[in-house]
């Protein structure tokens, strides 16, 4: 395909991320703001949005050749309102003779820029983000930290961000508690023997190998561990070689674990008894969006920890959320994975209800994409039991784990969650037909047995 020159004003078709492709032009980036290193790209101004961020080269397309091609493909209330203000924005030029505004004097950028910086200071009493340049805003690019990161824990979630730190440059050691194969897919993506396992795979491409956790925290200043659930990472910690036997004065550990308030505040608590310090950091996500370095990372504890931990976030996230002491990040993520959890588990219902009463799933797919619930989850969701493809992006029993916390954390609360509790009924049926080990998707099964 020929290279396509861009110049500042230009109107173009941006890709960012998993989003669909939406119309912006090239702009000037403030005076302060450096490309994304190792990047070809251009600083893309949105239409319809405040959002400004740095798009590589190759997910950019100039507007007028792909303007058809692109309103057949996107049908939504907020695309089609963006591509009314780039065709006012064209009237305004052309009556204006083909002049326009200097980007400085956009009142939406200053309002951008200023919002951001607000962050940045604090001024948010709400919670406090980092965003990476990929993600919606705009960012410099990811200098990695000097410190020496440790990541404990190469699973679904973890392979995929310790592939993006490596990536950007960051240091790290790793060690992994089984010795299993690599994941087929990740295997495919860098083609290695079938072999290798996680450890092997992450050292060819430049990480260390730790031999037990104590020797990984001891060898490092930031130590990240991602676990399945509570008993893992409590194990990790304290038991045999453990996490806990490694810490000294200063060292810091990240505890991205989806597990209750209670785990966390007692992991807390023992990590800071040694001189430890602490951040609860678990994320939102997927395998598949672990892998694509596009993670939500809830963060919570020592919030110097949190800023240490700047560039490693960037690189295996598009944003992340400080939200104040030790425990509200393990809350909100229950309360996120609760509402997913029990939202897969209507859709499954609704798939099978269709069946069941004579009418076509891939209609009923059909209408639900161009609705109000139309999402990626939704529909990769859908296709992939319709295509009785249940190879796990987030394991069965991990969302039924999450559901489970998250009922006894309103019992705690003498908080109602009926919703949740129906919906956990259903996993633990999908669990006992042997489907914990299969994607969260194979609920579905729950339906048909």
């Amino acid at each position: 395909m020929a290279t396509v020159h861009l110049r500042i004003g230009d109107l173009v078709w941006g890709k960012l991320g998993r989003y669909p492709p939406w119309p912006g032009k090239v702009v000037s980036p403030p005076k302060d703001l450096k490309k994304p290193r190792g990047k070809k790209c251009h600083f893309v101004k949105f239409f319809g949005t405040e959002d400004h961020a740095w798009i590589k080269v190759e997910q950019l397309k100039p507007y007028h050749p792909h303007k058809e091609e692109m309103i057949k493909i996107n049908k939504g209330k907020r695309f089609q309102q963006a591509v009314d203000a780039v065709e006012d924005f064209l009237k305004k030029k052309e009556k204006q003779g083909g002049k326009e505004q200097p980007v400085q004097d956009d009142p939406h950028f200053h309002h951008f820029l200023l919002s951001q910086t607000e962050k940045v200071r604090g001024k948010d009493t709400r919670s406090t983000s980092i965003q990476a340049a990929d993600s919606t805003a705009i960012n410099g690019s990811i200098t990695p930290t000097d410190k020496r990161i440790g990541f404990l824990g190469l699973g679904l979630m973890g392979s995929g961000i310790v592939s993006n730190l490596l990536k950007m440059g960051h240091v790290v050691t790793v060690w992994n508690r089984t010795v299993e194969k690599v994941p087929q897919d990740i295997q495919h993506v860098r083609k290695y023997d079938t072999e290798f396992t996680p450890c092997d795979l992450f050292i060819q491409e430049g990480a260390r190998l730790g031999r037990t956790p104590a020797e990984v925290v001891s060898m490092c200043d930031i130590t990240f561990s991602c676990v399945s659930d509570p008993k893992a990472a409590r194990d990790l910690v304290l038991g045999p070689s453990g996490v806990l036997q490694g810490i000294r004065p200063g060292k810091c550990y990240v505890e991205m674990s989806t597990v209750d308030p209670e785990t966390i505040t007692e992991l807390s608590q023992v990590i800071s008894s040694r001189g430890g310090r602490f951040l609860e950091a678990p994320v939102a996500g997927s395998q598949q969006v672990s892998n694509e370095g596009m993670l939500v990372i809830l963060a919570a504890g020592d919030r110097t920890v949190y800023e240490d931990c700047s560039s490693c976030f960037q690189a295996m996230g598009k944003t992340s959320f400080f939200l104040g002491e030790v425990g509200n990040a393990a809350r909100m993520m229950l309360i996120l994975n609760m509402v997913q959890g029990s939202f897969m588990a209507t859709i499954a219902e609704g798939l099978t209800l269709a069946q069941a009463t004579g009418q076509s799933q891939h209609t009923f797919l059909d209408i639900l994409s161009q609705g109000q619930m139309a999402s990626t989850f939704v529909d990769q969701k859908c296709q992939n039991i319709l295509q009785g493809n249940f190879k796990p992006d987030y394991y069965l029993k991990h969302i039924q784990k999450d559901l489970r916390l998250a009922i006894s954390m309103g019992d705690t609360a003498n908080h109602p969650t009926p919703m949740a509790a129906a919906a956990n009924e259903v996993y633990k049926r999908a669990k006992a037909l042997d489907q914990s080990d299969n994607d969260m998707s194979a609920v579905y099964r729950a339906y048909i047995h």
